[in-house]
């Protein structure tokens, strides 16, 4: 969320899986949604605990490049040699959006601050629930690493 360009692969997927534990994602999600959004569907993404794939956060406007599957760094690379004519002009917007829409350092920790007592009030559930999350993808990227392991990537 923090970079000027979001480049992703079709089958991607994004989220904020911290409601689903009684907490919100403190660390700037907020914040950087409802500079590429507004507020109302930064919330609603935000509390909804949903999982996005790429293409519907295309249409959002939140990815920037939607590419085909196993084609990210291809993507990359063309997204690059496309804004190398036009890089001046790529980089000034990206600063004037920074300018006109500045994200600060003490909002950032007001925010963090917020979280930080919202985390201290979960209760014995609520951490149950994020550890058997963490257990999972713990799981998923063992499982993960094998496959590719037996695959001889």
């Amino acid at each position: 969320m923090s970079c000027d360009v979001i480049i992703a692969e079709k089958s991607a997927k994004f989220g904020l899986p911290e409601v689903l534990f009684n907490l919100f994602p403190g660390m700037g999600a907020y914040s950087l949604l409802c500079r590429k959004l507004d507020a109302a569907r930064a919330e609603r993404m935000i509390l909804s605990g949903r999982v996005y794939g790429a293409a519907e956060l295309h249409q959002m406007g939140l990815v920037d490049v939607l590419a085909e599957e196993g084609q990210g760094e291809t993507a990359v690379r063309q997204y690059i040699a496309r804004s190398t004519r036009h890089h001046n002009a790529h980089r000034a917007v990206c600063e004037v959006r920074r300018r006109v829409n500045p994200l600060t350092f003490e909002e950032l920790e007001h925010v963090t601050g917020i979280w930080v007592d919202a985390a201290l009030r979960l209760d014995e559930p609520d951490l149950r629930k994020m550890e058997r999350l963490m257990l999972a993808q713990q799981h998923r990227v063992a499982a993960q690493f094998n496959g590719a392991a037996q695959r001889g990537v």
